[in-house]
């Protein structure tokens, strides 16, 4: 798709420069996530921003999945994140897996071992810990270390011939135990697993790292660019010398830029999943989720979710951004596109006396006024209607304007109506309202006989269609960035998470949303915007998510 995003940065300039210098002839990035979990808004920023310069400079990006750890992988992930990257707008020159490479990996690996550069390790996982020392002190070296070229090839094929368990043995390389950079103290470059792979299947039970593979991945694919966020920064020197030293072909340049975080939102895939694991949320693609299919379900559109990521700019920098700056753009982004409509979300019957018994009509109103192109709709109303239960005081404060005894309204385009009288239950609450309302004031008509202070919503008793209205609040609590969660041992991750952030009501629609479909969206006066349920919604019943309300107290400065 066209990129949008026509403001300069960093990353654009580098690249501008390399073109004009002839570094480059073309650009090629990548989008490379690991197939452990699901997309979130953090990695739709990583999206945009790789699909977005190389479209802005006519290259190519792939879609590779780092697949290098088939204990937390599988093909559900890899399924999801190819629908999350297509739905925002995007689409690959190249569809790549790590685990295609493990054959040259495993050969990149041999090279390193012949010029004495890498080694088989025997120290336990928590003693290789031990041996690497601190920030402040320089690790030891291991006995292993000292190991002949020709023994290290014998034990590697032997790992690779699955002679060994897991943990038994691992591939090291040889580098510094006394860099600063703690990332340089012999880091670990294959480690054994007996794991079937989503992908290559029981072909191997040794998997390479991480940091092993991705920079060889990149190299093989000729990425130009290798585009990540900051807290890869102090890899990047084992990245160079993992390709300098397998006598890689092509240097990948790797740049960092500060990731999204959002206010009181967790983006930790792993906190993610506990969420998701311990049955706190609706599965991934829970509404309160920041991840892309949770906000595709509660209704947010790629459009309003691109011209975000846009608006939050390229830095080197790691702020928090206020999660109702999103909120703004879908905002912004459906009020011309949304069709207006009247939901009772808390029903309290209201019967109009003075209306003819088992008569109705239908009334006039636009689809949306900020457009109107969309038309106009039909509206039921006869006898008994459903309003909210907030919008009658038996005893109002001072400067209420909804329904009271003796006070009068007007019903959203339709007639004034003044209440009466009300019926209460035997626990004493307010169950029906008995009001009279006035021919001579139905909307359009011109009426200026008398003017009234309120105006209220509803829907018709006799012809409106039952739903479920789901109402989202902040999932994570007096959390303004996830980095406070680091190390603190006084709270929990778990105490964070707020148990009211999902209000489950039932109430109304109008019954011209008999045949709405899961992810359509509508404007319910005074509600908010909110979209159809793809999981939940049956025939009979539809299923609302709140994307947002109507109005934030979030300043937007352009």
């Amino acid at each position: 798709m066209e990129n949008k995003d026509n403001s300069s940065n960093f990353i654009k300039t580098i690249m501008q420069e390399d073109l004009r210098s002839g570094k480059h002839n073309d650009i090629i990035t990548r989008f490379p996530p690991e197939p452990n979990g699901y997309l979130h808004i953090g990695h739709a920023k990583s999206i945009a921003l790789n699909f977005g310069l190389a479209d802005e400079f006519k290259g190519k990006t792939n879609l590779r999945f780092d697949d290098t750890n088939p204990l937390k992988e599988d093909q559900e992930y890899v399924d999801a994140i190819k629908e999350d990257v297509k739905w925002l707008g995007f689409d690959w020159d190249g569809l790549h897996f790590a685990s295609d490479y493990f054959e040259e990996m495993y050969e990149r690996a041999i090279v390193l071992i012949r010029k004495g550069l890498a080694y088989v390790e025997d120290l336990s996982i928590d003693e290789i810990r031990e041996y690497r020392g601190t920030l402040t002190e320089p690790g030891k070296e291991s006995p292993s270390r000292s190991r002949s070229v020709e023994e290290n090839l014998e034990l590697f094929e032997q790992m690779k011939e699955g002679r060994f368990g897991n943990g038994e043995k691992v591939l090291r390389a040889k580098i510094d135990m006394s860099s600063g950079n703690m990332n340089m103290r012999d880091p670990v470059l294959y480690r054994i697993s007996h794991t079937t792979h989503h992908n290559t299947g029981d072909q191997w039970c040794i998997y390479p790292m991480y940091a092993f593979a991705h920079p060889l991945e990149d190299a093989i694919e000729g990425v130009t660019h290798s585009i990540c966020t900051t807290e890869f920064e102090e890899q990047r020197p084992l990245y160079n010398w993992v390709v300098e030293n397998t006598d890689m072909p092509v240097q990948p340049q790797q740049i960092e830029f500060g990731r999204l975080n959002l206010t009181n939102t967790v983006m930790s895939k792993r906190k993610l999943k506990q969420l998701v694991d311990e049955n706190v949320v609706d599965g991934w693609d829970d509404p309160r989720l920041p991840t892309i299919s949770g906000l595709r379900r509660r209704g947010f559109t790629p459009e309003a979710i691109r011209e975000f990521i846009y608006e939050t700019g390229v830095s080197k920098g790691n702020g928090a951004v206020d999660v109702q700056m999103l909120e703004h753009y879908i905002r912004e982004d459906l009020k011309l596109k949304a069709p207006r409509t009247m939901s009772v979300i808390r029903p309290l019957k209201v019967v109009i006396t003075n209306y003819p018994e088992g008569e109705s009509e239908m009334l006039e109103a636009e689809i949306n006024p900020e457009n109107p192109e969309m038309g106009t709709r039909q509206i039921p109303f006869s006898r008994e209607i459903y309003i909210e239960q907030e919008d009658f005081m038996e005893d109002p404060p001072k400067k209420y304007h909804r329904l009271y005894p003796g006070n009068e309204v007007r019903l959203k385009h339709a007639y004034f109506i003044k209440c009466e009288d009300f019926v209460k239950d035997e626990e004493g609450n307010v169950v029906e309202l008995h009001c009279t309302y006035d021919p001579e004031t139905k909307s359009g008509s011109g009426f200026t006989g008398r003017k009234v202070k309120g105006t209220i919503h509803w829907v018709d008793a006799n012809d409106s269609k039952p739903a479920e209205f789901r109402l989202y609040d902040s999932l994570i609590l007096d959390l303004e960035d996830e980095e406070e969660l680091e190390g603190a041992e006084e709270k929990t991750f778990m105490d964070l998470v707020n148990p009211n952030s999902l209000e489950v009501l039932q109430g109304f629609v109008e019954s011209n949303m008999n045949d709405v479909k899961a992810q359509d969206k509508f404007q319910f006066f005074r509600h908010g915007y909110f979209n159809v349920d793809p999981k939940h919604t049956t025939e009979e019943k539809p299923v609302f998510n709140r994307i947002v309300s109507l109005k934030s107290s979030f300043k937007f400065k352009k």
